[in-house]
């Protein structure tokens, strides 16, 4: 029989200090054994900070392409961003400009490189890369990624395909991920050629903001075999610019919780560079 592992990772890391302490307490105390970082993002030099700290904790670039803050000055990049100098918040409109106009497209290369060079300039190592609403799983975005993240070391990125079978077996009647399966299997072939690993499935799709402990522990008592990766928001409470009714206590909740625990006891659990081949 296959062995079940299983990753189990924070995103929007950086975002605020109510995100950063909920990861370090999720790690020390709880399952949780990554984080990605915003490296843009208000909280991001006290996440470094923490992270430092916290060697065991693997941390990752979470790209932010929309509804954030650029590490470019806007005037460099005037297609990506709006009036305040922030991402454009319009995923649909950019993502045909990224995918269209040349202009664009170098623009978006210069900020994904970047974010990059951001996250090497802190000194951790690149656990993993993702994406801030799942927008890598845009071509033009999965490419340069792809292409720009091999300078810099990449070899883990998720693919959040979440297998609907296992999420309907929990709550029946729950839909959606049509879209991210079909595009995420182009990326997963993309990653493959290029020989940079991802998680066979990816779960926090259909719950996001709402991974209680209730689905937590559902999830880890059908999770399937092969390497899965869980992702969730913990945060302390609600902060700055923190999304409507994301239920962040309630997922750091979940991550300490004495039943998850117990669960995620019985599974092999990593960071994404403990599943890759050397």
């Amino acid at each position: 029989m296959a062995e079940k592992a299983l990753i189990v990772t924070a995103d929007d890391f950086g975002a605020a200090p109510e995100v950063n302490e909920a990861v370090m307490r999720a790690h020390q105390d709880g399952i949780l054994t990554c984080a990605s970082l915003m490296v843009a993002a208000p909280g991001a030099a006290d996440a470094v900070r923490r992270a430092k700290a916290c060697p065991s904790l693997g941390v990752g670039l979470h790209l932010v392409l929309v509804e954030g803050k650029p590490v470019l000055p806007p005037q460099q990049i005037p297609n990506l961003v709006g009036p305040d100098g922030n991402f454009r918040t319009d995923m649909v409109r950019a993502s045909f400009g990224m995918f269209f106009r040349s202009k664009v497209r170098r623009q978006l290369a210069a900020e994904i490189d970047a974010q990059f060079a951001a996250f090497a300039s802190t000194g951790l190592a690149l656990d993993h890369v993702n994406a801030h609403k799942h927008f890598h799983l845009h071509p033009t975005i999965g490419r340069l990624l792809v292409k720009i993240g091999k300078c810099y070391g990449l070899r883990g990125v998720r693919v959040p395909i979440e297998p609907l079978d296992i999420i309907r077996r929990i709550e029946p009647g729950t839909n959606g991920g049509g879209m991210e399966r079909f595009v995420g299997g182009r990326l997963k072939d993309r990653l493959w050629v290029s020989r940079i690993w991802s998680p066979d499935q990816v779960f926090g799709l259909a719950w996001s903001g709402a991974m209680t402990t209730k689905r937590v522990a559902a999830l880890l008592a059908n999770l399937p075999e092969g390497t899965s990766e869980i992702y969730l928001h913990p945060a302390l409470s609600a902060y700055p610019g923190s999304a409507p009714g994301y239920r962040y206590s309630e997922e750091l909740a979940a991550l300490l919780a004495p039943e998850v625990i117990a669960l995620a006891g019985h599974l092999r659990r990593g960071r994404f560079s403990d599943f890759i081949a050397p």
